[in-house]
């Protein structure tokens, strides 16, 4: 499909005067709420899109079609995205295993269905105009415009970025305007911004964007250590071909699984950080973080496959990961890289088969018990413990394993 350059500007650079129609990526939040109005106000026929990647309950999800209602869109959607969001995040993700820069596990990596979900109701409408509320300081404006540009000729409109050249206290701009309007804003949002979906949630704005320590209105999902549950938490995942497929035995879709992990390690604080990292556009970004599903998955599957693979596939993979991870963060979802990183990953998971039992008191979770077929026993060999093999085999190993290095000491060293 041809492509061409996206605009950015709603008034002046969008060729297409032919239609007023416009889909927006609607979350109900302070930045989608305020995107109506401004693009009302300005010709345009709003149709609003909520892809619905798990982060929300039902009256969560209410609230954000209410939303759209009050706000008087021409049409409004709810996308199911659940089952999406597992297969074409978490399995990969899982099956690298790494965070970015170590840590962060791409709990906006949502950002990719939801335009998604925007462009297929853009084509339904034989609509070629995209709205998003992503602000022109962020990472996710690369997101979703790199993946509207890699999946067809459309062109994408940004309101944040437009009043961003004028207005520096944006939030409180955006505030005041709906406000003015008649529309209320959510004491939350007033003082964080907050994103959730079926992968965790994140928080940032205030004090946590001045480098200080989090307040106590910078709650989320994660239970603090005060109401953590007396009895540890054990649960057992089955995972086949690195896929987890069954929770205590009873097999569930990933998706679900996923949802039901959030709930279960949230009680005990697993998943929660506190993370600055490099961002795309060079800022440095810090927020909270809430992942207790994902935590648990990765845990899991970590523990299974060091027990399965070869010592050069635990070697080598990660640096496999590490740049998955990066072309997802970056926004380059739909990099021809990324598919034949992909494949090298779904390649090393063809032993990744057995069951993980996981266990916390709180705050970590371990993998406590492991079994599986594939586990890379050597019969009449235990580290440390028994050999098979002589002293002196043994000590003709480290000789030769340490040639280099020994010969390099004894040549160099200092009499």
């Amino acid at each position: 499909m041809s492509q061409r350059s996206a605009s950015t500007n709603p008034e002046s650079q969008i060729p297409n005067p032919g239609s007023k129609d416009i889909v927006l990526a609607f979350s109900g939040g302070l930045d989608t709420s305020f995107c109506v109005p401004y693009l009302q106000e300005r010709g345009w026929a709003v149709h609003t899109v909520f892809a619905d990647t798990g982060g929300v309950d039902a009256e969560e999800r209410e609230f954000i079609e209410q939303r759209a209602a009050e706000l008087g869109v021409a049409s409004h959607v709810t996308v199911d995205g659940g089952p999406a969001i597992w297969s074409g995040f978490v399995k990969p993700f899982v099956w690298a295993g790494e965070g970015y820069q170590g840590q962060y596990p791409l709990l906006v990596s949502d950002r990719y269905l939801i335009v998604e979900a925007a462009l297929k109701r853009a084509d339904e409408l034989g609509c070629k105009v995209i709205a998003h509320g992503c602000t022109g300081m962020g990472n996710d404006q690369v997101r979703f415009d790199l993946a509207v540009k890699a999946l067809g000729d459309y062109d994408i409109v940004a309101p944040i970025r437009e009043i961003q050249k004028e207005h520096t206290e944006v939030r409180a701009y955006e505030q005041k305007y709906l406000e003015e309007r008649g529309f209320g804003v959510r004491a939350k949002q007033k003082a964080y911004t907050i994103n959730e979906n079926l992968l965790g949630l994140t928080m940032s704005g205030g004090e946590i964007d001045r480098w200080q320590a989090p307040g106590e209105g910078a709650v989320g999902w994660c239970k603090p250590r005060s109401q953590w549950p007396s009895e540890a938490l054990k649960v057992t995942i089955a995972f086949e071909n690195g896929e987890a497929v069954a929770l205590d035995g009873e097999k569930i879709e990933g998706h679900k699984m996923l949802a039901k992990l959030n709930g279960l390690f949230a009680q005990y604080g697993v998943g929660r950080g506190l993370y600055t990292g490099d961002t795309t556009i060079g800022l440095k970004g810090r927020i909270i973080y809430e992942a207790p599903g994902l935590f648990a998955l990765l845990t899991a599957h970590r523990a299974l496959e060091e027990a399965v693979l070869s010592k050069h596939q635990n070697r080598f993979k990660p640096e496999v990961a590490r740049k998955w991870v990066e072309l997802v963060y970056e926004g380059f979802f739909h990099d021809p890289l990324k598919t034949d990183l992909e494949a090298f990953l779904a390649s090393s998971q063809s032993t990744v088969n057995g069951e993980v039992v996981l266990e916390t008191n709180g705050g970590v979770v371990n993998a406590v018990a492991i079994s599986s077929p594939h586990i890379l026993n050597a019969k009449g060999a235990t580290y440390a413990q028994a050999a098979d093999w002589g002293v002196e085999e043994a000590e003709g190993f480290i000789k030769l394993f340490g040639m280099s290095s020994t010969l390099w000491a004894e040549i160099n060293r200092k009499s």
